[in-house]
Parts: C-alpha cells; structure tokens; sequence
C-alpha cells in the first residue's frame, strides 16, 4: 500500500504548453474586452454629463425666460392699476363737476342729498312724452 502512495507522489505533473497559450490567449481577450467596456462605460458616463450639462443649462435659460415674462406682467398690471386709478379719479371729478353745475342751475336744492343729484328731476312733458311711450308699448303688446 505505500508503495501505491509513492508512486502517485513521484510522478511529476507537468503542464502542457498547448492549454497555457489559450489560457494566455483567454486572458489577452478578456482584458482586452474589459478594456473596450470600461472604455464604454467612459463615453456613456461622458454622454450622461453633457446631457446634463444641456438640460441644467435649457432649465436655467427658461427659469430666466420666466423671469423675465413675470417682471414684464408686473410691469403691465401696475400700468394697468395705474390707469384705472386715473379713470376712477377722472370718472369722480366729472361727477362732482355736474353736481356742481346742477346746484348752479338750481335744478337741485341745496341740501339735497347725493341720491337726488344722481337722479335728474322730470317735469311735466317728461312725464307726458313718458306716458305717451308706455301706452305705445301697451297697444303694441296686446296686438
């Protein structure tokens, strides 16, 4: 039985050279192929920073856009507020004015309240002309 032991020890096991040049071969390709994917992965993760260098620099130019239109709106409605305040003020001082014309023609009493000179007093053909006009509205109505 030892003898068995040491005849399995004693042979030497040596490589063969025709399995170490594809080992060599495998290995030269790998290599190669881990180097053109880590040259791939260079370019896509270059890729991936420019498009986001694209896209920061297309969110700034329209937050800017945006800016610009809101402070142009502000503009505008300011003018608009503006212009309102002068019609108002406009609309208010020519109703003082007829007020005013119609206490100087005396067609409103003195102490008459505001309601009175909004509302101009009908005289007596008025009220006719206005009698007349409703009994035409009535006929035409019943026909």
């Amino acid at each position: 039985m030892a003898n068995s032991d040491s005849s399995t020890a004693t042979l030497p096991i040596a490589p063969k050279k025709e399995n170490t040049v594809p080992i060599g071969s495998k290995i030269a390709e790998l290599n190669e192929s881990r180097s053109d994917l880590l040259n791939r992965i260079q370019g896509l993760k270059q890729d991936l920073q420019s498009w986001r260098s694209k896209l920061d620099t297309q969110v700034k130019i329209h937050r800017d856009e945006l800016s610009e239109l809101k402070k142009s709106l502000n503009v505008e409605v300011d003018q608009l507020r503006k212009e309102f305040q002068e019609l108002k003020n406009t609309l208010q001082q020519q109703q003082e004015d007829v007020t005013a014309s119609l206490r100087n023609l005396g067609l409103q009493d003195s102490t008459g309240d505001a309601k009175e000179a909004q509302e101009p007093m009908l005289d007596v053909e008025d009220q006719e002309v206005h009698a007349s006009v409703e009994e035409v509205i009535e006929k035409r109505d019943e026909n």
